[in-house]
């Protein structure tokens, strides 16, 4: 049992069971009832996400220099950090010793995304990751 945290739209790895969106935004352009089958994700937990605040903020950083991207970790670590956050972290952690699924957003990179912070809190729970 594990979570495996992955790029919103690759390749289903085979076994991969339920895929979990932490994206602020669905996808522009597909139908609702296309998301699952072109990979993006089956349930979408937009709380997982960097505020749009942050999302701005990130963009911008996401090319910039490491300063940039320091800033942007910390403030969305901070984020993560709220009540309602924590909880939602400490029930997937939960989950992953019971269940296989997937977490993952759309960047390219996942050294500069949200979702290497999201690695690191489930990661600090107790999580077990694939």
């Amino acid at each position: 049992m594990a979570i495996r945290i992955l790029r919103r739209g690759s390749e289903r790895l085979e076994g991969e069971r339920l895929r979990i969106g932490t994206v602020r935004r669905p996808p522009r352009g597909i139908a609702r009832a296309e998301i699952a089958a072109r990979n993006f994700y089956d349930v979408w937990l937009p709380e997982l996400a960097p505020s749009e605040e942050l999302l701005k903020e990130g963009r911008a950083a996401a090319g910039g220099d490491e300063e940039h991207r320091r800033r942007f970790a910390r403030r969305h670590r901070a984020e993560m950090g709220r009540p309602e956050k924590t909880r939602l972290l400490d029930l997937l952690a939960a989950l992953s010793r019971q269940t296989d699924f997937s977490v993952g957003c759309c960047c390219a990179d996942e050294s500069r995304c949200h979702r290497s912070i999201l690695k690191d809190h489930l990661s600090a729970r107790g999580a077990l990751l694939a």
